[in-house]
Protein backbone atom coordinates (compact mmCIF):
# COMPACT_ATOMS: atom_id res chain seq x y z
CA UNK A 1 0.00 0.00 0.00
CA UNK A 2 0.63 3.32 0.07
CA UNK A 3 -1.32 5.48 2.05
CA UNK A 4 -0.89 5.73 5.38
CA UNK A 5 -4.46 5.06 6.11
CA UNK A 6 -3.92 5.02 10.45
CA UNK A 7 -2.82 8.52 9.64
CA UNK A 8 -5.25 9.38 6.99
CA UNK A 9 -7.97 8.54 9.89
CA UNK A 10 -6.73 10.63 12.61
CA UNK A 11 -6.52 13.59 10.09
CA UNK A 12 -10.08 13.21 8.63
CA UNK A 13 -11.42 12.51 12.46
CA UNK A 14 -12.99 15.73 14.02
CA UNK A 15 -13.10 17.68 10.40
CA UNK A 16 -16.26 18.73 9.07
CA UNK A 17 -17.79 19.46 5.29
CA UNK A 18 -20.68 21.49 3.96
CA UNK A 19 -24.37 19.82 4.38
CA UNK A 20 -25.19 19.57 0.54
CA UNK A 21 -27.28 21.87 -1.18
CA UNK A 22 -29.39 19.87 -2.31
CA UNK A 23 -30.56 19.28 1.39
CA UNK A 24 -30.94 15.86 0.94
CA UNK A 25 -28.32 13.81 3.58
CA UNK A 26 -28.28 9.77 1.68
CA UNK A 27 -26.26 8.99 -1.08
CA UNK A 28 -24.21 10.36 -3.61
CA UNK A 29 -24.87 14.00 -2.28
CA UNK A 30 -23.63 13.33 1.32
CA UNK A 31 -20.91 10.88 0.05
CA UNK A 32 -19.17 13.30 -2.52
CA UNK A 33 -18.12 16.59 -0.12
CA UNK A 34 -16.32 14.08 2.14
CA UNK A 35 -14.74 12.46 -0.99
CA UNK A 36 -13.67 15.13 -2.77
CA UNK A 37 -12.03 16.44 0.96
CA UNK A 38 -10.34 12.71 1.40
CA UNK A 39 -8.82 13.23 -1.73
CA UNK A 40 -7.36 16.82 -1.37
CA UNK A 41 -5.74 15.30 1.94
CA UNK A 42 -4.16 12.29 -0.29
CA UNK A 43 -3.25 14.84 -3.08
CA UNK A 44 -1.08 16.56 -0.20
CA UNK A 45 0.95 13.44 0.89
CA UNK A 46 1.19 12.51 -2.82
CA UNK A 47 1.10 15.53 -5.15
CA UNK A 48 2.29 13.65 -8.31
CA UNK A 49 0.63 10.12 -7.74
CA UNK A 50 -3.02 11.35 -6.76
CA UNK A 51 -5.75 11.39 -9.74
CA UNK A 52 -9.36 11.16 -9.98
CA UNK A 53 -9.98 7.88 -12.19
CA UNK A 54 -10.66 9.92 -15.11
CA UNK A 55 -8.06 12.14 -14.37
CA UNK A 56 -5.27 9.25 -14.82
CA UNK A 57 -6.74 8.64 -18.06
CA UNK A 58 -6.70 12.27 -19.21
CA UNK A 59 -3.47 12.53 -18.37
CA UNK A 60 -1.65 9.08 -19.84
CA UNK A 61 -3.80 10.11 -22.85
CA UNK A 62 -2.25 13.66 -23.20
CA UNK A 63 0.94 12.17 -22.29
CA UNK A 64 0.75 10.26 -25.76
CA UNK A 65 -0.99 12.86 -28.31
CA UNK A 66 0.18 10.91 -31.01
CA UNK A 67 -1.47 7.63 -29.65
CA UNK A 68 -5.19 7.50 -31.41
CA UNK A 69 -7.96 4.98 -31.16
CA UNK A 70 -9.16 2.43 -28.68
CA UNK A 71 -6.80 -0.29 -29.51
CA UNK A 72 -3.87 1.90 -29.56
CA UNK A 73 -4.67 3.25 -26.40
CA UNK A 74 -5.21 0.52 -23.91
CA UNK A 75 -2.13 -0.54 -25.43
CA UNK A 76 -0.90 2.16 -23.33
CA UNK A 77 -1.57 0.00 -20.49
CA UNK A 78 1.41 -1.65 -19.03
CA UNK A 79 -1.17 -4.24 -17.53
CA UNK A 80 -4.06 -5.86 -18.79
CA UNK A 81 -5.73 -6.26 -15.36
CA UNK A 82 -5.20 -2.40 -14.26
CA UNK A 83 -6.66 -1.70 -17.68
CA UNK A 84 -9.57 -3.53 -17.26
CA UNK A 85 -10.74 -1.59 -14.00
CA UNK A 86 -9.68 2.13 -15.35
CA UNK A 87 -10.48 1.92 -18.83
CA UNK A 88 -13.48 3.34 -20.74
CA UNK A 89 -15.65 1.66 -23.29
CA UNK A 90 -14.50 1.84 -27.26
CA UNK A 91 -16.63 4.60 -27.88
CA UNK A 92 -15.55 6.92 -25.08
CA UNK A 93 -11.99 5.82 -25.99
CA UNK A 94 -12.06 7.09 -29.65
CA UNK A 95 -13.55 9.89 -29.48
CA UNK A 96 -11.00 11.23 -26.92
CA UNK A 97 -8.71 14.38 -27.14
CA UNK A 98 -7.32 17.13 -25.75
CA UNK A 99 -10.45 19.62 -26.81
CA UNK A 100 -12.71 16.17 -25.43
CA UNK A 101 -11.58 14.77 -22.40
CA UNK A 102 -13.31 12.58 -19.94
CA UNK A 103 -15.25 13.65 -17.41
CA UNK A 104 -16.02 12.05 -13.99
CA UNK A 105 -18.50 8.83 -14.36
CA UNK A 106 -20.21 7.67 -11.17
CA UNK A 107 -19.74 4.25 -12.03
CA UNK A 108 -15.98 4.58 -11.81
CA UNK A 109 -13.95 1.40 -10.16
CA UNK A 110 -12.10 3.94 -8.28
CA UNK A 111 -12.83 7.55 -6.45
CA UNK A 112 -9.26 7.94 -5.97
CA UNK A 113 -6.16 6.72 -7.78
CA UNK A 114 -2.82 6.33 -6.34
CA UNK A 115 0.05 5.21 -9.08
CA UNK A 116 3.46 4.96 -7.86
CA UNK A 117 6.08 2.53 -8.86
CA UNK A 118 3.64 1.03 -11.41
CA UNK A 119 1.36 -0.18 -8.51
CA UNK A 120 -1.80 1.11 -8.35
CA UNK A 121 -4.02 1.86 -5.46
CA UNK A 122 -7.49 1.95 -5.86
CA UNK A 123 -9.53 4.10 -3.19
CA UNK A 124 -13.46 4.00 -2.87
CA UNK A 125 -14.66 6.12 -0.32
CA UNK A 126 -17.97 4.70 1.65
CA UNK A 127 -20.05 7.00 4.24
CA UNK A 128 -22.35 6.57 6.58
CA UNK A 129 -24.62 8.54 8.74
CA UNK A 130 -24.34 7.23 12.37
CA UNK A 131 -28.04 8.49 13.65
CA UNK A 132 -29.53 6.35 11.04
CA UNK A 133 -29.84 2.37 10.71
CA UNK A 134 -29.11 1.32 6.86
CA UNK A 135 -28.24 -1.17 4.97
CA UNK A 136 -24.56 -1.81 3.90
CA UNK A 137 -23.85 0.16 0.56
CA UNK A 138 -23.23 -1.51 -2.84
CA UNK A 139 -19.66 -1.77 -3.05
CA UNK A 140 -18.60 -3.71 -6.14
CA UNK A 141 -20.26 -5.82 -8.99
CA UNK A 142 -19.65 -9.50 -7.76
CA UNK A 143 -19.41 -10.27 -11.33
CA UNK A 144 -16.93 -7.81 -12.13
CA UNK A 145 -14.96 -9.28 -9.06
CA UNK A 146 -15.13 -12.65 -10.73
CA UNK A 147 -14.18 -11.03 -14.65
CA UNK A 148 -11.19 -9.33 -12.61
CA UNK A 149 -10.11 -12.20 -10.24
CA UNK A 150 -10.16 -14.42 -13.81
CA UNK A 151 -7.89 -11.95 -15.52
CA UNK A 152 -5.31 -11.70 -12.41
CA UNK A 153 -5.67 -15.41 -13.05
CA UNK A 154 -4.73 -15.31 -16.91
CA UNK A 155 -2.28 -12.60 -17.11
CA UNK A 156 -0.94 -13.66 -13.76
CA UNK A 157 -1.03 -10.00 -12.16
CA UNK A 158 -1.51 -10.57 -8.27
CA UNK A 159 0.61 -8.08 -6.58
CA UNK A 160 0.61 -4.73 -8.90
CA UNK A 161 -2.50 -3.39 -7.50
CA UNK A 162 -4.88 -3.01 -4.90
CA UNK A 163 -8.15 -2.01 -4.01
CA UNK A 164 -9.26 -0.39 -0.93
CA UNK A 165 -12.03 1.07 1.10
CA UNK A 166 -12.22 3.87 3.40
CA UNK A 167 -15.43 4.54 5.46
CA UNK A 168 -16.24 8.05 7.06
CA UNK A 169 -19.03 8.26 9.52
CA UNK A 170 -20.47 12.10 9.95
CA UNK A 171 -23.32 13.33 11.77
CA UNK A 172 -25.39 16.48 10.94
CA UNK A 173 -24.44 19.81 13.16
CA UNK A 174 -25.73 22.88 12.12
CA UNK A 175 -25.06 23.37 8.46
CA UNK A 176 -21.90 20.32 8.55
CA UNK A 177 -21.30 17.25 8.52
CA UNK A 178 -19.08 16.37 11.07
CA UNK A 179 -16.59 13.36 10.54
CA UNK A 180 -16.79 11.50 14.03
CA UNK A 181 -14.70 8.34 13.27
CA UNK A 182 -13.35 6.85 10.25
CA UNK A 183 -12.67 3.12 9.01
CA UNK A 184 -9.93 1.34 6.49
CA UNK A 185 -10.47 -1.84 4.79
CA UNK A 186 -8.80 -3.95 2.37
CA UNK A 187 -10.82 -5.64 -0.28
CA UNK A 188 -7.97 -8.66 -0.46
CA UNK A 189 -7.37 -9.00 3.09
CA UNK A 190 -11.31 -10.13 3.67
CA UNK A 191 -12.28 -13.84 3.65
CA UNK A 192 -13.89 -14.22 -0.05
CA UNK A 193 -16.50 -16.55 1.62
CA UNK A 194 -17.31 -13.56 3.84
CA UNK A 195 -18.15 -11.36 1.17
CA UNK A 196 -22.34 -11.03 0.71
CA UNK A 197 -23.65 -11.28 -2.45
CA UNK A 198 -26.78 -9.01 -2.78
CA UNK A 199 -28.72 -11.37 -5.98
CA UNK A 200 -31.47 -8.72 -6.36
CA UNK A 201 -29.54 -5.51 -6.42
CA UNK A 202 -27.94 -5.92 -9.69
CA UNK A 203 -25.34 -8.76 -8.17
CA UNK A 204 -23.59 -6.08 -5.97
CA UNK A 205 -21.53 -7.06 -3.10
CA UNK A 206 -22.32 -5.20 0.16
CA UNK A 207 -20.87 -4.44 3.47
CA UNK A 208 -19.86 -1.87 6.05
CA UNK A 209 -16.29 -1.21 5.94
CA UNK A 210 -16.36 -0.87 9.20
CA UNK A 211 -17.54 -4.48 9.95
CA UNK A 212 -15.63 -6.32 7.41
CA UNK A 213 -12.91 -8.84 8.83
CA UNK A 214 -9.32 -8.08 8.03
CA UNK A 215 -8.64 -12.07 8.24
CA UNK A 216 -7.50 -13.38 5.54
CA UNK A 217 -3.77 -14.41 5.50
CA UNK A 218 -3.10 -16.27 2.06
CA UNK A 219 -1.59 -14.98 -0.76
CA UNK A 220 -3.45 -12.99 -3.61
CA UNK A 221 -3.63 -15.89 -6.06
CA UNK A 222 -5.16 -18.12 -3.10
CA UNK A 223 -7.91 -15.10 -2.79
CA UNK A 224 -8.97 -15.18 -6.28
CA UNK A 225 -9.25 -18.97 -6.73
CA UNK A 226 -11.64 -18.91 -3.26
CA UNK A 227 -13.69 -15.69 -4.80
CA UNK A 228 -14.51 -17.87 -8.30
CA UNK A 229 -15.18 -20.40 -6.18
CA UNK A 230 -17.53 -18.41 -3.58
CA UNK A 231 -19.28 -16.65 -6.75
CA UNK A 232 -19.89 -19.35 -8.66
CA UNK A 233 -21.40 -21.33 -5.86
CA UNK A 234 -23.61 -18.59 -4.87
CA UNK A 235 -24.32 -17.97 -8.41
CA UNK A 236 -25.57 -22.28 -9.09
CA UNK A 237 -27.97 -21.80 -6.06
CA UNK A 238 -29.03 -18.34 -7.16
CA UNK A 239 -30.06 -20.12 -10.77
CA UNK A 240 -31.37 -23.24 -9.13
CA UNK A 241 -33.94 -20.80 -6.83
CA UNK A 242 -34.60 -18.99 -10.21
CA UNK A 243 -35.70 -22.22 -12.12
CA UNK A 244 -37.72 -23.72 -9.05
CA UNK A 245 -39.76 -20.58 -8.45
CA UNK A 246 -39.85 -18.93 -12.16
CA UNK A 247 -39.71 -21.94 -14.20
CA UNK A 248 -41.32 -25.21 -12.54
CA UNK A 249 -44.43 -23.84 -11.67
CA UNK A 250 -45.24 -22.65 -15.49
CA UNK A 251 -43.49 -25.52 -17.11
CA UNK A 252 -46.94 -27.65 -17.56
CA UNK A 253 -48.38 -24.87 -19.12
CA UNK A 254 -46.06 -24.86 -22.30
CA UNK A 255 -45.52 -27.34 -25.20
Amino acid sequence: MIVDYNKLNKKMKGTSVPKPLSGTLSGHAAGEPFDKHVYAEIKKQFPKNTFRQYEYLNDLFSKNPDVIGFDARQALFNSPTVLFLLSRGKNATDKWSMENPFDEKQNDTADILVVKDNFYELIDIKTRNILKSAQPPNIISSYKLAQLCAKMIDNKEFDNFTINYFELDWKLEHDRLTCTNAHFASLFNANPSDLYINWAAAMQIQFHVCDLPQTFKDTREKWTELYLKHFVTQAKKRAGDMIIKFVKPFEKYIN
